[in-house]
């Protein structure tokens, strides 16, 4: 999917077409944790505490980032995290997969090699979460694990759950799948530890959080240079959750913008982005995973780094230490 579909943040007549069958999603959604909860369906603990990062919405809100934050903020606190996500995209023959720096995004995925070359710490990907992270504790020396994009993987116990909110989308008009873009029933977000928005809180239970941009690199020779070198215009690749909110971040940064939206976790081919004229060719982090060995001179990407608001750190920690001990 390029982007969110239109009648996903409005209340309009497809939307309210479609709302019978997001009543019956959301009520699915919420028979399925009630078993979990119940024990009426298996779930196991990978070893060591488990702190899950996800969204109630479908489509990019920041998660990312976040993880990566939060795996330097645990490892700043003493503690030896390691990663776990879904591999999406990856084209493995068998799962889990371990991620090193030098794996190959084509089997392992595209997010997962990004977060693990920023964060140097051991990760595993799979479809089972929970498989995935008994891997990770069984290889690796970690002693709280991480998982990307988990919230609704409830096979996986969990310690803390995390939401990250896009501040700008939100949950568009608050109906489920595919009426809109809710994966869980609204009332979720009540049950979550930390509520994290990408952009203005609204609520006094939201944290703050933003994307600091820094300068473009270079794809063949790893140099950076201010944006401003690059024009004054440039192709915009973005194959995420929500290409425009790239698309935007780049014309911040004072450079005209010739847009190409990709779905998310693309699978690129070589013609791809192989646009006329000599304009650079800007994309996220994420994309260049997969054109790093491809890459050409005028390919660069945008790094983004999430800041969340101050104290929000000592607070998980806080949190995660006193359900530890408990």
């Amino acid at each position: 999917m390029r982007v969110r579909p239109a009648y996903w943040e409005r209340d309009d007549a497809v939307s309210r077409t479609l709302a019978p069958l997001g009543w019956l999603w959301c009520g699915l959604a919420m028979l399925r944790r009630m078993a979990y909860r119940a024990r009426l369906r298996p779930s196991g603990a990978a070893g060591v505490p488990v702190i899950v990062v996800g969204n109630l919405t479908v489509g990019g809100t920041g998660k990312t980032p976040f993880t990566i934050w939060l795996v330097e903020a645990l490892r700043q606190a003493g503690y030896a995290p390691g990663v776990v996500s879904r591999g999406y995209g990856g084209q493995a023959a068998s799962w889990p997969q371990q991620v090193r720096p030098d794996s190959d995004p084509v089997v392992v995925g595209d997010e997962a090699l990004l977060i693990a070359r920023r964060t140097q710490r051991p990760m595993a990907v799979g479809p089972d979460r929970l498989e995935a992270a008994r891997e990770l504790v069984r290889h690796a020396e970690v002693d709280v694990v991480v998982t990307d994009d988990g919230l609704q993987h409830y096979r996986l116990q969990r310690d803390i759950e995390i939401e990250i909110l896009d501040g700008r989308r939100r949950y568009g008009n608050g109906r489920c799948l595919p009426a809109g873009p809710l994966r869980e029933p609204l009332g979720r977000r009540r049950s979550v530890d930390f509520r994290v928005c990408n952009g203005t809180p609204l609520s006094e239970d939201e944290r703050g959080m933003r994307l600091a941009v820094g300068d473009p690199v270079n794809l063949i020779t790893g140099e950076s240079c201010p944006a401003a070198e690059l024009g004054p215009e440039v192709h915009a690749v973005a194959g995420i959750g929500d290409p425009e909110r790239f698309f935007v971040t780049v014309r911040r940064q004072g450079l005209r913008v010739i847009p190409h939206a990709f779905p998310d976790h693309h699978d690129y081919e070589p013609g791809d982005v192989d646009f006329p004229g000599s304009q650079p060719v800007l994309m996220t982090e994420k994309d260049a995973m997969k054109h790093a060995r491809a890459g050409e001179p005028r390919h660069w990407f945008l790094p983004v780094t999430a800041e969340p608001e101050p104290g929000l750190a000592e607070a998980i920690v806080n949190r995660l230490e006193a359900k530890h001990h408990g």
